[in-house]
């Protein structure tokens, strides 16, 4: 995949990393131990660190930590620290389906980050090299799809247990911004029949209380018509709806896949396209970088390479960013 030819000082060539799994957490009360994959530069300190959550999917494997590959690997190629969990909902698990919480255990997806950022010295304790490394405070989540929707539970949206009628609130302070890519939008009548009558969760979501700033990025050829009666306006909700800071990238040409950011050569990615992997990975990286580090240059930098001019990728809104154009204060 190529890359644009940023500056040396913005955008750094890629170093060398690790990649651990399973690193196992014992969870009490949850069915089974948390695993985890942790991937990280083999060198630097004060590492900022991106908790990735998986989608569904079609493929066995995808939706586990061994999913994601070209973000989780570029991400740390770049320097950050990426954890990756295998949710409850993950097939690659055998639970029973009258496991509470199934199919799709919204709540314990969340959860799942929550006890990762509890326990962080004891995963920096089971993988070699990282010890001492990471910076606990630069924290962000990311979240494709399904993942999408546990990043923004914990980036502050709320919805309705339809289980006991209360109102959920996950959200967590330690994290600082957030990437949702192809996330579900609203609920109500912008659902399926199928979508809200068996995964009532989603009928109640509520992004006006989303108030962590995140990059919410859309393909617009998204129409995800199993979910919603929207077509591809629909992931763009958690950015319509939420108050600012947000950022809204909506990809040309992208369908759910966003090019297969999912895994490599992923038979279920039905708008196959390594350029647009390549300028997702980028994007998403120079904006929790420059929200990370506040004056860095980055995501202007791959906004003018990758979103401008008659080769765009795609376009870029910000809504309530200050003074800067590209959607980073």
């Amino acid at each position: 995949m190529s890359e644009p030819a940023f500056s040396a000082d913005v955008f750094s060539p890629r170093t060398a990393v690790l990649s651990v799994s399973p690193v196992t957490l014992p969870i009490p009360g949850r069915p089974v131990d948390l695993q985890l994959r942790v991937t990280a530069p083999v060198t630097g300190d004060d590492l900022p660190v991106i908790l990735l959550s998986h989608g569904q999917g079609y493929s066995h494997h995808l939706s586990s930590l061994d999913g994601y590959a070209p973000l989780a690997h570029f991400w740390a190629a770049h320097g950050f620290a990426v954890v990756q969990p295998t949710h409850l909902s993950s097939s690659t698990l055998t639970l029973a389906p009258d496991t509470p919480g199934a199919p799709l255990y919204w709540r314990s997806r969340a959860e799942d980050m929550r006890h990762i950022l509890d326990r962080l010295d004891a995963i920096q304790a089971a993988v070699p090299q990282l010890p001492g490394r990471l910076d606990r405070d630069r924290v962000a989540v990311a979240g494709h799809s399904m993942g999408g929707h546990t990043a923004g539970l914990l980036l502050g949206a709320r919805l309705t247990d339809p289980d006991d009628a209360t109102e959920v609130n996950l959200s967590d302070p330690r994290i600082k911004a957030g990437v949702l890519l192809a996330a579900p939008g609203r609920g109500g009548a912008a659902l399926t029949e199928s979508v809200a009558r068996d995964l009532g969760f989603l009928l109640t979501t509520d992004f006006s209380t989303m108030t962590t700033p995140a990059l919410v990025v859309a393909g617009d050829k998204d129409d995800s018509a199993h979910l919603t009666v929207n077509g591809p306006d629909w992931h763009a909700d958690p950015y319509l709806l939420s108050p600012g800071p947000k950022t809204l990238l909506t990809l040309f040409g992208a369908g759910h896949g966003l090019g297969g950011v999912s895994g490599y050569d992923v038979a279920e990615t039905t708008d196959e396209n390594p350029e647009r992997v390549a300028a997702v990975q980028q994007l998403t990286w120079a904006y929790l970088r420059s929200r990370l580090y506040p004056g860095d240059p980055a995501w202007q930098a791959a906004c003018d390479a990758l979103t401008t001019g008659p080769h765009a990728v795609g376009r870029v809104e910000a809504k309530n960013a200050g003074t800067d154009p590209a959607g980073v204060e």
